[in-house]
């Protein structure tokens, strides 16, 4: 039996990608060993990230040290894979010859191969630990040309994975305990235009919800052009649905938006906010911002500033803009916003934030909410209710907690106090 250790790195896409390859290594011949696990294994992989810079960097040190590790005798046989090797099959070979295979991002056979493992059609998932969520990844690859990614040429075309096979999976994961489904892709709205020849994320989220154990359905990823309408009909009235959406924006400004070729303008996406809040009362939004884009002035960002103010969003991150070579922005525009002015509106826009999401936190303090617990640390419950997604929102604190820990269950609380994006409750 061969020992197995997997390195994921970037996403939650990547994750999945993870526990999908690892699902099919046959149990008699593999044993998959944690991160953490410190002794020689057999097989070392690696699931890289290439979407931006910090993420690359991040992936070639790992590489690095997994190759230094391998020179030790620490691991047999090193394989790498994901969207960095996918992106840069030319070169990486040549550059850090340690490695014994590379495989790109796209499909997953060729790595069960290359480890003597027939591939087959998978509706079943990994878990190395119980965890109450899995990540539900219901499409692969985007059809969208934002002009600062480069996803497209890395993951392909859109691909929506048929929603038999996606209730099949989900499923398998509440068989494993999973309550939570959070759906992801490149962008889900767009599920469903390849297979079914329209915007099918709604029909997708019924079926989900019948599939006996899952309890909250999440959705992030969701792009602003052409948004289905039909979606929000189903998080206000489907107490499975959570009133929660992660809909990244990017800007607001409509020179900014038209050079990141976004498909929309200002007016459409204050629309659409302004619907969502009066379509889904209560509903959570969650966005991401770019600051520095090539062009952008100081009176487009004032207007970001006065936007974000203005929609009052519960959750929002940012980046600054990082030219990434491939892609439209990079060939046509020169990254003409000093570093030091991205930083300052960087830092402008979160300080700007942090006051949005204390006063949504305040104003929960004394509620009564249902969470789902994550962990136990230190003798402190890591909860979230419906408003917080993870890895990437505040979190619910339970502090001395005694006995053991209900993780991957329900329980009721009472928001006794918060700050800026974490709570603290005690069980009712």
């Amino acid at each position: 039996m061969k020992t197995v250790k997997v390195i994921t790195l970037g996403c939650s896409k990547n994750t999945v990608d993870t526990e999908h390859l690892l699902a099919q290594l046959p149990e008699d011949a593999f044993r998959v060993v944690p991160e953490t696990y410190g002794s020689p294994v057999d097989i070392l992989l690696i699931n890289t990230c290439g979407f931006i810079g910090d993420a690359k960097e991040e992936s070639i040190a790992a590489i690095l040290d997994a190759a230094a590790a391998r020179k030790r005798g620490e691991a047999g046989e090193l394989i790498v894979f994901g969207c960095l090797s996918q992106r840069y099959a030319a070169e990486l070979p040549a550059e850090i010859p340690e490695v014994d295979a590379w495989f790109g991002a796209r499909d997953l056979d060729p790595v069960l191969r290359h480890l003597g493992v027939e591939p087959k059609p998978y509706v079943t998932r990994y878990s190395p630990a119980h965890k109450g969520y899995a990540y539900l990844k219901i499409s692969e690859g985007c059809d969208r040309r934002c002009s600062y990614c480069a996803i497209p040429f890395i993951r392909g075309a859109h691909r929506s994975v048929p929603i038999e096979d996606l209730v099949a999976e989900a499923a398998t994961l509440a068989a494993s305990g999973v309550k939570e489904l959070i759906l992801i892709a490149q962008d889900t709205t767009f599920y469903g235009l390849d297979l079914y020849h329209r915007r099918n994320l709604a029909e997708l989220v019924d079926r989900l919800s019948e599939v006996p154990g899952i309890e909250w359905i999440r959705i992030h990823y969701s792009y602003p052009a052409d948004f289905p309408l039909d979606v929000l009909d189903r998080m206000a009235n489907n107490p499975k649905v959570c009133k929660y959406l992660d809909i990244p924006l990017q800007h607001i400004a409509d020179s900014v938006l038209e050079n990141m070729h976004r498909n929309v303008d200002g007016a459409w996406t204050r629309e659409l906010i302004s619907r969502l809040r009066r379509q889904v009362p209560g509903v959570v939004l969650r966005t991401t911002m770019i600051v520095g884009f090539p062009g952008e002035s100081e009176e487009d960002f004032e207007e970001l500033l006065s936007f974000v103010e203005d929609a009052r969003f519960e959750r929002l991150g940012a980046f600054t803009y990082s030219e990434e070579e491939g892609t439209y922005g990079a060939e046509h525009f020169a990254d003409d916003v000093a570093e030091d002015v991205k930083r300052d509106r960087y830092d402008r826009l979160m300080t700007l934030q942090g006051a949005m999401s204390s006063s949504f936190n305040q104003s929960r303090v004394g509620s009564v909410e249902r969470v789902m617990v994550d962990d136990l640390v230190d003798g402190t419950l890591v909860c979230r209710s419906q408003y917080e997604s993870p890895e990437v929102d505040g979190e619910i604190l339970v502090r001395d907690w005694q006995g053991d820990a209900p993780i991957g269950e329900f329980i009721d609380v009472r928001i006794i106090s918060s700050d800026d994006y974490d709570l603290e409750a005690v069980r009712v």
